[in-house]
C-alpha cells in the first residue's frame, strides 16, 4: 500500500512505515500513466511529512450526485418545486455527473473550507474520491469533502452550479491512496461536524450502500469528454445531515475512509 502526500518543495510517499521524498517528481505524472513504483528509485528517506497539501496537481474535479439513497430523499426534500428530478435520476440509467472544482479552489487537510455568504444553509458531503489518469483508469483514492449550498440548488436545479463551485467548496486529502485494486464493499466513510468542542452532527455509512459502481461513474464521465492530465471523481455522498443544521464559521469537519486516513477542515 502506498500513500502519497506533497508540501510546496516535495512529494512524499509512505509505504510499509518508511517515509520517502522527491522534489523532482510531480503528481502530474501518476494521472498521464506513470506507476509510482517504477520511480521509487529517485526518491530519498525523509522524515514524515509535516503538513500535507491537497494532493492535485493540474487536474479538474468533477462529482457524481444521487449515487445512495439518502441522498435521493434529501435532495427531494430540499428542493421545493422540483422534487421529481433527484427520483428519476437515481433510477435513470446515465447518472448525474457535474463539474466541481479547479486546482485553485481545492484545499487540503487542516486548511480552511468555505460556506457562502449568500446562502442559510450549507452542508459539508463526505465522499469517496476516484483519481483517474488521463486513460480514464483508477489508480488511486482520496478522501473528499463536496462542500454544497443546500438552499441554492433547493431553489432551482438550475442553480446547481452557484450551489456547488466557489474558493474554497472543495477539500481533498490528506493523501492519495495508489492503488489498482478496488475498495472492497465493505470501507466505511465516517462524517462529524464539531462546533465549541460539542459534536453537531455524526454519521457513517459504507461502499455497499453507494448505487453505482466508480467504473460505471468513469465510463460514463469520460463518453466524449478527455483529460489530458487526469482528473478526480467525488462519488456521492451517503451521510445528510437533519434538515435544520447548517454549518457555521469555525465548525471542524472530520471526514475519515478506511484505508485512506481522516481528512480534517474547519470552516471559515
Amino acid at each position: 500500500m502506498i500513500k502519497l502526500y506533497r508540501d510546496r518543495e516535495a512529494v512524499f510517499v509512505e509505504r510499509d512505515g518508511q517515509w520517502l521524498r522527491s522534489e523532482s517528481f510531480s503528481i502530474d505524472a501518476l494521472f498521464t500513466g506513470t506507476k509510482i513504483e517504477t520511480v521509487l528509485e529517485d526518491f530519498s528517506e525523509a522524515p514524515p511529512i509535516s503538513v500535507p497539501l491537497a494532493p492535485i496537481g493540474s487536474q479538474e474535479v468533477w462529482a457524481a450526485g444521487v449515487t445512495y439513497f439518502r441522498s435521493r430523499e434529501a435532495r427531494m426534500e430540499e428542493s421545493e418545486k422540483e422534487a421529481d428530478v433527484y427520483d428519476r435520476v437515481y433510477d435513470a440509467e446515465r447518472p448525474e455527473l457535474f463539474f466541481k472544482s479547479t486546482p485553485h479552489r481545492v484545499v487540503g487537510h487542516g486548511e480552511n473550507v468555505v460556506i457562502r455568504n449568500d446562502s442559510d444553509w450549507n452542508v459539508p458531503e463526505a465522499e469517496l474520491t476516484l483519481a483517474i489518469n488521463r486513460d480514464g483508469e483508477i489508480f488511486g483514492y482520496t478522501i473528499g469533502n463536496d462542500m454544497s449550498s443546500r438552499r441554492i440548488e433547493g431553489e432551482n436545479p438550475l442553480y446547481l452550479p452557484q450551489a456547488k463551485i466557489w474558493d474554497g467548496s472543495c477539500a481533498l486529502g490528506p493523501c492519495l491512496l495508489v492503488s489498482d485494486a478496488a475498495l472492497p464493499p465493505t470501507t466505511e466513510i465516517s462524517l462529524r461536524v464539531s462546533r465549541a468542542g460539542d459534536v453537531v452532527v455524526e454519521g457513517r455509512t459504507s461502499l455497499s450502500e453507494l448505487k453505482r459502481s466508480p467504473e460505471e461513474l468513469v465510463g460514463y464521465l469520460f463518453r466524449q469528454n478527455s483529460f489530458p492530465a487526469g482528473c478526480y471523481l467525488l462519488t456521492g455522498t451517503g451521510i445528510v445531515p437533519a434538515a435544520d443544521f447548517t454549518l457555521q464559521q469555525g465548525d471542524t469537519i472530520a471526514i475519515t475512509i478506511d484505508g485512506i486516513g481522516t481528512l480534517e477542515n474547519s470552516v471559515a
